[in-house]
């Protein structure tokens, strides 16, 4: 059971909802949330990197007593920097050029690319306990996520909803009125790509609409500027999940592609 977020903005909950939140303050990614002694927590924070793509800039985690601070290539336990691997009180993180990881006891495996994209995986004991970003892992889509009793959420109020609020953040909601563009003209581009040979092992394993309608968003949004994070995130997204979920898709990045 894994909770997702990569490239234009996209996140995938537990329960499989795929949705857009262009946010740029800090925000409840997943947390337990039952109401007495929290087990732990995960914020993030995206901000437009030099290209004007979004990125994480920082995760912060919370598990038990102790406080991890990600940021690319820096990890820092309690406020001190600390080397990787690093092992104390059931929390493991390693990290290499490509990922940070971070493993910790009570259920939690947490994967960044130091980049765009996050995955958080949790035991199921954690199953209608959570909050944030990732949804309730209630195993139901969209229900108490974009449907509560009678209202009904779009993706912008959601994700607002899961602000951090802190005393001096000055961020902007994103905001709500937004229409997300309709990109049919993408699908057979998308479809194509995400159906090719590299991924026959994925096809089964995962919900392809979902992926081809974030590719069609990301072509959307690219306007016609077809750089590298705009057209693979989505495709890495798919391939990671994709081995994730015990698939074997094969290379598909060639000299000219991604």
């Amino acid at each position: 059971y894994v909770c997702s977020t990569w490239g234009n903005n996209h996140f995938k909950t537990f329960d499989g909802d795929i949705y857009q939140f262009p946010g740029i303050c800090e925000y409840n990614f997943v947390s337990d949330c039952r109401e007495s002694y929290k087990e732990f927590s995960v914020h993030i924070q995206r901000a437009m990197n030099s290209n004007n793509h979004p990125e994480i800039q920082y995760i912060l985690i919370t598990i038990q007593d102790s406080t991890v601070y990600l940021r690319p290539k820096l990890a820092v336990v309690d406020g001190r920097i600390v080397k990787t691997p690093y092992y104390s009180s059931g929390v493991l993180i390693e990290s290499n050029d490509i990922y940070t990881k971070v493993y910790a006891k009570l259920g939690l495996i947490l994967i960044w690319n130091q980049e765009d994209a996050l995955m958080v995986e949790l035991d199921s004991k954690f199953n209608n306990h959570t909050c944030g970003l990732c949804g309730d892992y209630n195993g139901v889509p969209i229900y108490n996520e974009f449907i509560n009793g009678v209202a009904s959420y779009n993706s912008i109020t959601y994700g607002n909803l899961q602000k951090i609020s802190k005393p001096n953040a000055n961020c902007e909601d994103p905001d709500e009125t937004q229409a997300i563009p309709s990109c049919n003209g993408h699908r057979d581009e998308c479809e194509k790509l995400l159906t090719s040979s590299a991924f026959a092992d994925c096809q089964l394993r995962l919900n392809l609409e979902m992926y081809i309608q974030a590719c069609m968003q990301d072509k959307c949004a690219c306007n016609g500027k077809e750089d590298s994070f705009c057209l693979c995130s989505t495709i890495s997204e798919y391939s990671r999940q994709c081995s994730h979920a015990g698939g074997r898709p094969s290379e598909w990045r060639t000299q000219s592609f991604c």
